[in-house]
């Protein structure tokens, strides 16, 4: 570490030194706590009845979010906290997707818990630097700059002099200012946000890796509900993490031979099948764009449409050709799904860093579309290049492209004109006034300032001000619980519809992703099979946030026999995987149910926890028109054949005889009450009351009976 570099970018106000101690099984047994206000570092033991009802990783961020807010903590707020846990599993190499972390705060756009779950390194090296967890609390007035360092065993803390506020130049900055020689960059990871996250309520959270192959700088995105904003909002420029190395057995698990033998088995999986199924290793995510655009799934004008002629210009093939192919994209060690995928050496066209040439890490699929046909671009160099600058500015992009395509829809609905946006004209399919209302944002100018607020309270903002029918603005406003809708179509599919309105959190597809189960293959025909499935796949997919694994590996790669499983839309034997891995780490004896209760006891927790704030029941569920149908007469002709064939199939009517308006009508209350009945049916089987509250006897079953928990529900019983 050059000492005189770093003196001159920042200034250590605090040093904290601890005693390093080897993982046990899995667990550090203990957590970090800085308040960034009062320059506090504490040590907190890790209990027993914590890693039994909360596991690790988003279990233990709720529960010590919980313990340092109260009921009405807001999210700029000193009490609140961003929290950042790892879980057991997180930082073994030896199977694929094992290097997660997931990041918990009270969310500026929604007012509730948002949890978001990211790869890069920072994560398992705050592990092997000897933590299970890091609470932030506080607020500085200056920016500072907190080191973990493994190497000297010392936390400390520094107020900056002269750093980039960009993710892009500050990881690379920071990485440089603390490896000790060239090689060492690859044991430096980096936590930012960006100059974005300052000026708007949708910032995230950018988590570096060091790329060995390509000698450069990685970042991968903590994305949801504003983390970035409250990080900044904190006075924290960034986190930097510094590990010694990673070798065999960092996590000292029980049986590491029982988790190499089921990595070989996945290994050869993704060598023999993916480039048959996924072809994640040569496209990533972004293999589902024309696949969502053949089942009218991709999100097109505001989620209008499912699909568009012009979608053959943002085909996976597109993207394959700009990817670098043959290089290890995995965000961890030991991940051979390689699915975070690379531009390389693109030259910027637009914006402050114009001329340069960068990295852009993806486009995913979902990025593929909020930076493309949600907003009627189909341009891969808009999509590429608002991707880079999104993540450099620290901006959610699934966020800012359903923003994106509800101020389109207001504009071309005359909500909005060029004299409410400050001259830019924001009809579908304008690249350049998009991309210019983007750098607005983290500029914090312009009509920038108002699109950063995020989609609920532009409505709010527009229906005070009597700009347009509130009804419209409800109807096509993409959010539910204040978070902006992830990348799907789900009209056609109301598992999908539950899948996204009853989350947690709000509307987002890594909690229960249904669609094709649902519309595709009507596996889950009634409202007790979809119940059903809204139990399980949300239940099994917060696993995945407890324990620090991506969802990835579980089926987007699947073995052969799988089709012939009795249940292969859980994808049994990777679920194995899971259970033989987890207890050959912690040396534990669970069953695949046991999986299920574990998520159960969180899942809950974080109801309630919503509950405690004020939301968390069943009018909060409830999800915008166009989710569900089509809003505007626009959207029933595209698919009139099909929604007339519904009218007299599924309600006995007879379409011919009825004027459009009336077709619509009908449409709309027949969906709107099935979704009711969904709710019902859902609740039951999560063991909730009407009201969508936890019944006390189902937390007794679980073991979550605890007294807190008991006080928040008992009085709506």
């Amino acid at each position: 570490m050059d000492l005189t570099v770093l003196k001159d970018s920042l200034r250590l106000i605090k040093e904290y030194r601890y005693s390093w101690a080897p993982i046990e099984k899995g667990y550090n047994n203990r957590t970090a706590y800085v308040n960034v206000g009062t320059h506090t570092i504490l040590e907190k033991p890790v209990t027993p009845q914590m890693k039994e009802k909360f596991i690790g990783g988003k279990g233990f961020g709720l529960r010590l979010l919980w313990d340092a807010t109260t009921p009405t903590t807001r999210w700029n707020d000193p009490d609140n906290e961003i929290v950042i846990g790892m879980g057991p599993i997180c930082g073994i190499t030896q199977y694929s997707g094992t290097g997660k972390s997931l990041v918990v705060t009270i969310s500026p756009q929604t007012d509730i818990v948002i949890d978001s779950n990211v790869g890069g390194y920072f994560g398992p090296f705050l592990k092997f630097c000897g933590f299970d967890a890091l609470e932030l609390q506080g607020k500085s007035e200056k920016d500072l700059v907190i080191l973990f360092d493994e190497t000297r065993e010392v936390i400390e803390i520094y107020e900056t002099i002269d750093l980039p506020g960009d993710s892009h130049l500050l990881a690379e900055k920071l990485t440089e200012l603390f490896a000790e020689d060239e090689s060492g960059r690859k044991n430096v990871s980096v936590v930012s946000a960006g100059t974005a996250a300052e000026h708007s309520l949708i910032g995230m959270l950018n988590f570096s890796f060091f790329d060995s192959k390509r000698k450069v700088v990685r970042l991968k995105q903590a994305g949801r509900g504003g983390i970035g904003t409250v990080f900044r909002d904190k006075g924290i420029l960034a986190l930097v993490a510094k590990a010694k190395g990673v070798k065999g057995n960092l996590n000292n698990v029980v049986d590491l031979d029982a988790i190499m033998e089921r990595g070989r088995r996945f290994n050869r999986e993704m060598r023999e099948l993916d480039d048959k199924q996924c072809e994640m290793r040569s496209k990533g995510t972004a293999h589902l764009t024309n696949i969502m655009n053949d089942y009218d799934l991709l999100p097109t004008n505001n989620f209008k449409f499912g699909s568009h002629p012009d979608a053959i210009k943002i085909h996976s093939e597109v993207y394959k050709e700009r990817f670098t192919q043959g290089v290890p994209d995995g965000c961890w060690i030991g991940c051979n799904m390689s699915c975070a995928k690379g531009v390389d050496n693109y030259e910027l066209r637009s914006g402050p860093y114009k001329g340069s040439k960068v990295i852009v890490d993806g486009p995913e699929y979902e990025t593929a579309s909020s930076l493309g046909s949600i907003a009627g671009i189909f341009n891969p160099d808009f999509t590429i290049e608002g991707n880079f600058y999104c993540d450099t500015y620290g901006i959610c992009t699934i966020s800012w492209g359903t923003i994106l395509g509800f101020v389109m829809e207001c504009y071309e609905a005359g909500v909005l004109n060029v004299e409410r946006t400050g001259g830019l004209k924001l009809n579908f399919g304008n690249a350049d006034d998009a991309m210019e209302l983007l750098h607005q944002v983290a500029r914090g100018e312009g009509f920038g300032k108002i699109a950063g607020l995020g989609v609920r309270k532009m409505k709010e903002m527009f229906i005070a001000n009597g700009w347009g029918d509130p009804q419209f603005l409800q109807d096509i406003g993409m959010e539910n619980k204040g978070l902006e809708y992830s990348q799907y179509i789900s009209k056609e599919s109301l598992a999908q519809q539950g899948g996204y309105a009853m989350t947690n959190k709000g509307p987002q597809h890594d909690e229960a992703w249904l669609i094709f189960m649902d519309m595709v293959n009507n596996q889950i025909p009634t409202f007790e099979n979809k119940a059903e499935a809204l139990h399980y796949f949300p239940m099994f997919r917060t696993w995945f946030g407890l324990q620090g694994l991506c969802k990835l590996p579980w089926n987007d790669v699947e073995p052969e026999s799988n089709a012939l499983s009795g249940e292969p839309a859980k994808v049994p034997e990777h679920v194995d995987n899971y259970v033989t891995i987890y207890n050959a780490v912690t040396g534990n004896n669970i069953d695949k149910h046991e999986i299920i209760r574990q998520s159960e006891r969180v899942y809950n927790f974080q109801r309630i926890f919503n509950i405690r704030r004020g939301y968390g029941l069943r009018k909060h569920d409830a999800q915008p028109y166009r989710a569900a149908g089509p809003v505007t007469a626009e959207e029933y002709l595209s698919r009139q054949e099909r929604y007339d064939k519904q009218l007299s199939e599924l309600q006995g009517l007879d379409p011919s005889k009825m004027t459009l308006e009336e077709k619509m009508a009908a449409t709309r209350k027949y969906r709107e009450d099935r979704y009711e009945k969904l709710l019902d049916a859902v609740y039951f089987r999560r063991g909730w009351n009407s009201n969508g509250v936890p019944k006390i006897e189902h937390l007794k079953n679980l073991g979550m009976d605890l007294p807190e928990l008991i006080e928040v529900v008992a009085p709506l019983q």
